[in-house]
């Protein structure tokens, strides 16, 4: 339920999902409420935020799994299909753009998944003579 703040004009300054001190109740569908939410500067710099945040979330997750902190099979398959539905579509969009610390990838790859293979503990077992 949308409750909204009005400033000294009558304006309206913020938006609450729950009743607090000096808020009045709106419906969704509100001309007021859904101008404040759909032009308004601010929601359009939080998208841009939330889409840099996006980015950095998914580079940390090749990260993570490149150096075998992560398994990519350790989300859940709705995240790894979100995941790899996004990294698709900037690998096609996004061919020649400059990855900084990205592992060295050969195309037709996901950096997702290590293409490196790791030193493999040697056996604690004592062999006999």
């Amino acid at each position: 339920m949308p409750y909204v703040h009005r400033d000294a004009r009558g304006q309206i300054d913020r938006i609450h999902r729950e009743a607090v001190p000096d808020t009045e109740f709106l419906p969704p569908e509100h001309p007021e409420l859904l101008a404040a939410v759909g032009s308004s500067a601010k929601s359009a710099n939080f998208a841009h935020l939330d889409t840099g945040l996006i980015r950095v979330l998914e580079d940390l997750v090749d990260v993570l799994v490149a150096h075998n902190v992560l398994r990519i099979t350790d989300l859940p398959a709705e995240a790894q299909q979100k995941l790899f539905a996004r990294k698709h579509f900037r690998d096609r969009f996004q061919r020649n753009a400059l990855q900084l610390g990205a592992p060295e990838v050969p195309l037709g790859h996901d950096s997702l998944i290590p293409t490196v293979a790791m030193p493999v503990a040697p056996s604690r077992a004592k062999r006999r003579a």
